[in-house]
C-alpha cells in the first residue's frame, strides 16, 4: 500500500536528521555534590610560563599544604598541546620538632607546533575544595633545532562514516547475517622490575605495563581499569618493603621496540620499594581483563563491523632477592642509608666570632630513602656549642626515579678562637650499593673564627641553689604533680564566683528600688 512507503520514508528522514537518536538519549544523572575539604587545606594553582620555545614543556601545578591529596580531578586539556605526564614533590619540614607537609603536583604539556595558544578558563577539584584559574594566553617560540615530529603511533581522528544501505536494509527490516571472527593480537601484560638482586634499603622500581601492537588498536580497549585497579595494588603490596608510589593517573602510550618490533607500551601503575629485611620481594603473577572485539568476515558498510568480548592478560611472576648489608666499619657506629648521596653547604655569614651564632646548612640530596636517613652524628669539640637541626626534606617523583634532597639546618656557638672543621664536627654514614661498600660523607668548609675566649654562662640552677630565698622555697615546696590546665580551671570558678555576686547585687537593688 502507499502509505507504507511514505511511513517508510519518514522513518529514514528521522534517521538521518539525527532526531530519532535524541529521542531515546537517556538522561545523564546529575553529578553528587563535592565533599568538603579538610579542615586546614591549602591549595594553588600555578601556572608555568606563558612565552617558551617549544622544546620545553608548560606547566600547570597544584600546591597542596595541611592535608593529603586523596582526591582530584583531571588536568585541562589544551588545544595545540598534548599531556606529558606529571611528576610529584613533597616537602616536609621539620621545626622544634613539628612536621608540615607539602606536595606539589605538576602536569606538563608539550607543545605540537609554534604559535599563539589559549588555554581557558578552567577549574580543578581537590579533596571536594574547587581551584579556578582565569586561563592564560601561550606563545610557543621557536628553538634552534628543527622541531621534534609528532609521536608515533598517535591515532588519526575516526571519520564519520557515511549511511550506506546497510541501514536502510535494517530499517526495511532485511539485516543481512555477518559472520565475525577473533583476529589474533600481539598484546601482553608484563611487571618488570629494574634489578633481580638488590641490597637491604637499595630503590627497587617496579613498573606494570600493558604493550599493545600499534596494528591491533582497533581490537582492544580498556576495561573498567578504575575497579580493577586497586586489587592489582593489593597484590603488589610488600611488607618487607617501604614504598614511594608514583602518582600518575593518565594513562597514555609511549613507543618503543621489543625484538625490533614496534610496540606501544601503557604504564599502567610504577613504585618504589626499599627492602628493609632480607626477605625476597615476591611479585605474584597479575590478571587484566580488557576489551577485545572480534571483526565481521566480510564487512559492509554503515555497519558498526564487531562484535564486542573480553579477553584476560596474565604477567609472570616476579622475585627480587634481597641482600644483606657488610659487616658495619669499626667507624660506623649506626645503620647507615643506602643509596646514591652527596652533600653541600653554607653558612649565613662570612666573618666568625666567639660569641655569637653561626647558621650552618648542610644538604644531603641524591637517590635513595631520604625519609630512613638517620641525624648525622655530631662530634662536639671542646669550645664549641651546637644545636638543632631544624629539618625540612624535599622528594621528587619523576622518570622512574625518587629522588629529593634533606637540608638540615644547625646553630653552632664557637667560645675558644681558631679554625673550625667543620668535618669533625658532622659525619653522615652512608652505604653505596653500586660499589658495595660503607662510605663517610664529611663537610669540607673550615670556619676561621676570631676574638676572645668566651666562657659559658653559668647554669641558672647554680644561681638558684646559692640564692638564701630559693633555697628556702625549695626546701617548703611541694612535690606533688599539678594539672597543665589548673590555672584556666580557677580562672572558669572566679569568673562563676564574680557573676554570682553581680547577680545578688543587682537583685538587692532591684528589691530596694520597688521597696522605697
Amino acid at each position: 500500500m502507499p502509505w507504507r512507503y511514505f511511513f517508510l520514508i519518514g522513518q529514514l528522514c528521522l534517521l538521518l536528521s539525527g532526531a530519532a537518536p535524541r529521542a531515546g538519549r537517556a538522561q545523564t544523572p546529575a553529578a553528587p555534590p563535592a565533599a568538603a575539604a579538610p579542615a586546614g587545606q591549602q591549595a594553588d594553582l600555578e601556572l608555568g610560563r606563558s612565552s617558551f620555545p617549544i622544546n620545553e614543556y608548560f606547566t600547570i601545578a597544584l600546591r597542596l599544604r595541611g592535608a593529603a591529596l586523596d582526591k582530584y580531578s583531571a588536568f585541562p586539556d589544551i588545544e595545540g598541546f598534548k599531556k606529558s605526564g606529571k611528576t610529584s614533590t613533597t616537602t616536609t619540614r621539620t621545626v622544634a620538632g613539628r612536621s608540615s607537609v607539602e606536595l606539589v603536583l605538576t602536569q606538563r604539556y608539550a607543545a605540537f607546533a609554534e604559535g599563539e595558544f589559549v588555554l581557558k578558563p578552567f577549574s580543578l577539584t581537590v579533596n571536594g575544595q574547587v581551584l579556578r584559574s582565569a586561563g592564560a594566553t601561550l606563545r610557543v617560540l621557536p628553538q634552534a633545532a628543527p622541531a621534534t615530529a609528532a609521536q608515533p603511533g598517535t591515532a588519526p581522528p575516526a571519520s564519520k562514516q557515511p549511511l550506506g544501505i546497510g541501514l536502510l536494509d535494517q530499517l526495511l527490516g532485511k539485516p543481512k547475517p555477518q559472520e565475525f571472527v577473533e583476529p589474533r593480537d600481539n598484546a601482553f601484560l608484563s611487571l618488570e622490575p629494574d634489578k633481580a638482586v638488590a641490597w637491604v634499603g637499595e630503590p627497587v622500581h617496579v613498573g606494570l605495563y600493558f604493550y599493545l601492537a600499534p596494528s591491533d588498536q582497533g581490537l582492544l580497549d580498556f576495561y573498567r581499569f578504575a575497579e580493577q585497579l586497586p586489587p592489582l595494588l593489593r597484590q603488589l603490596r610488600q611488607p618487607s618493603a617501604w614504598e614511594e608510589a608514583f602518582d600518575e593517573t593518565d594513562i597514555r602510550p609511549d613507543s618503543v621496540r621489543i625484538g625490533g618490533k614496534p610496540y606501544l607500551r601503557y604504564q599502567l601503575y610504577e613504585a618504589v620499594y626499599y627492602p628493609l629485611s632480607t626477605k625476597p620481594l615476591t611479585f605474584p603473577a597479575l590478571a587484566l581483563q580488557m576489551k577485545k572485539y572480534r571483526v565481521a568476515k566480510r564487512p559492509e558498510p554503515g555497519l558498526d563491523n564487531r562484535l564486542e568480548g573480553y579477553k584476560t592478560y596474565l604477567s609472570r611472576a616476579r622475585a627480587v632477592q634481597v641482600r644483606p648489608l657488610p659487616a658495619l666499619p669499626d667507624s660506623v657506629k649506626t645503620l647507615p642509608a643506602v643509596g646514591r648521596y652527596r652533600l653541600s653547604e653554607g653558612v649565613g655569614s662570612t666573618q666568625f666570632r666567639t660569641g655569637h651564632t653561626i647558621t650552618y646548612t648542610l644538604v644531603v640530596e641524591g637517590e635513595g630513602n631520604l625519609t630512613a636517613l638517620p641525624p648525622p652524628a655530631v662530634r662536639t669539640p671542646a669550645g664549641l656549642e651546637v644545636y638543632g637541626p631544624e629539618v625540612r626534606q624535599e622528594l621528587t617523583r619523576a622518570d622512574g626515579r625518587v629522588s629529593g634532597r634533606k637540608v638540615l639546618r644547625y646553630r653552632l656557638v664557637p667560645r675558644q678562637p681558631g679554625p673550625l672543621r667543620l668535618r669533625e664536627v658532622l659525619q653522615v654514614p652512608v652505604f653505596n650499593p653500586d660499589l658495595g661498600r660503607y662510605d663517610t660523607l664529611r663537610p669540607e668548609l673550615t670556619l676561621a673564627v676570631t676574638g676572645p675566649a668566651v666562657t659559658p654562662p653559668q647554669e641558672v640552677t647554680a644561681f638558684v641553689r646559692t640564692d638564701p630565698f630559693y633555697t628556702q622555697q625549695l626546701a617548703a615546696a611541694d612535690d606533688k604533680l599539678l594539672d597543665m590546665d589548673a590555672a584556666r580551671q580557677t580562672r572558669r570558678y572566679a569568673n562563676g564566683v564574680l557573676a554570682l555576686l553581680l547577680t545578688l547585687a543587682g537583685f538587692g537593688w532591684w528589691t530596694a528600688r520597688r521597696q522605697g
